[in-house]
């Protein structure tokens, strides 16, 4: 746990007074025959030419997965442009949780399919990890918000608040969102698009929002003592490296090694120094480099002339 945030259990996922689902049967939530969507997009499912002559023809779990595989390719509950909006405005037009009609979407169709399946708790979990579709994940996702218990939404999705996968959930392209982000939106916003999410009730949603601004915290806490650890380290390097004290064995091999590699430095220097102006000095760093070679000229002249003097006679 990291320091400075309260011991409640929350950040693990699951609260001490919660208990992790348990069974391979899953346990549904609301309206056991709508799946808890509004009516206007339900209606238009079960009337769907696509529903009920293509997918009624999809009998197992892994025929459906195949279907999204190919056929979903974002998240509305409406395909593109067959929405009849008239005067209505707004996200959700002018009659709440319905939208305005038209061709409802593959997407939502495949939802629903996989709803009639009634999925085990093993494959929601297989379409929460699928590793072929981003698509995929997130109809398990949303399978989730539907119908599952909103008192089991966090166990089920806090393991993916940091899902980096990225997926256009528009119509037409346009709204790219990761799988974290997206997830926090259906936990903290009911609209999408033009539809209404299932309200979750109060105290689950107090809940939620806590569990979720303690996660804030956590993260933060977690970069705040990387980027310590890091300053700390680098700190401790550059002491021991300008103020190490003399002595011992231990300091004559430092010193040993030190000049060795400097000498190896120096050679290595002058047989590359073209390659290194090409790459990564800076220019007040070949500046110094220079300055130190002028100044190593400069003594070994001044030494030869004092040399020279001495030898020649009085």
């Amino acid at each position: 746990m990291v320091s400075g945030l309260p011991q409640m259990g929350l950040l693990a996922g699951v609260d001490e007074d919660e208990q992790a689902p348990r069974g391979n049967i899953l346990k549904l939530w609301g309206n056991p025959q709508t799946m808890n969507l509004n009516t206007m997009i339900y209606t238009n499912i079960v009337q769907s030419p696509y529903f009920k002559a293509n997918l009624v023809e999809l009998k197992t779990y892994h025929e459906v997965i195949d279907e999204i595989y190919y056929k979903v390719e974002h998240l509305e509950p409406w395909e593109r442009g067959s929405r009849r909006i008239g005067v209505q405005t707004g996200m959700c037009g002018g009659v709440r949780g319905v939208g305005a009609g038209g061709i409802v979407s593959t997407a939502y169709c495949l939802l629903y399919k996989l709803f009639t399946l009634k999925l085990t708790r093993k494959q929601l979990k297989g379409l929460l990890d699928h590793p072929d579709s981003p698509y995929i994940r997130a109809l398990g996702f949303m399978y989730i918000r539907y119908c599952i218990p909103p008192e089991d939404f966090w166990w089920w999705y806090s393991p993916y608040w940091s899902d980096s996968e990225e997926l256009d959930v528009k119509a037409g392209g346009g709204c790219i969102m990761t799988i974290g982000n997206m997830l926090e939106h259906w936990l903290t916003k009911l609209d999408w698009f033009s539809t209404l999410f299932p309200r979750i009730p109060v105290p689950v949603q107090k809940k939620l929002e806590e569990k979720m601004r303690l996660r804030k915290c956590q993260a933060f806490l977690e970069v705040d003592s990387a980027q310590e650890k890091e300053s700390k380290r680098l700190s401790d390097r550059n002491r021991d490296g300008s103020h190490h004290k003399p002595g011992g064995h231990s300091h004559r091999h430092e010193k040993h090694r030190s000049d060795r590699e400097k000498r190896r430095h120096h050679s290595r220097r002058s047989r590359s120094r073209s390659r290194e102006r090409r790459h990564s000095k800076t220019p007040t760093e070949r500046e110094s480099s220079f300055e130190r070679d002028l100044k190593r000229a400069r003594e070994k002249q001044e030494r030869d002339r004092r040399r020279s003097r001495k030898l020649k006679p009085s």
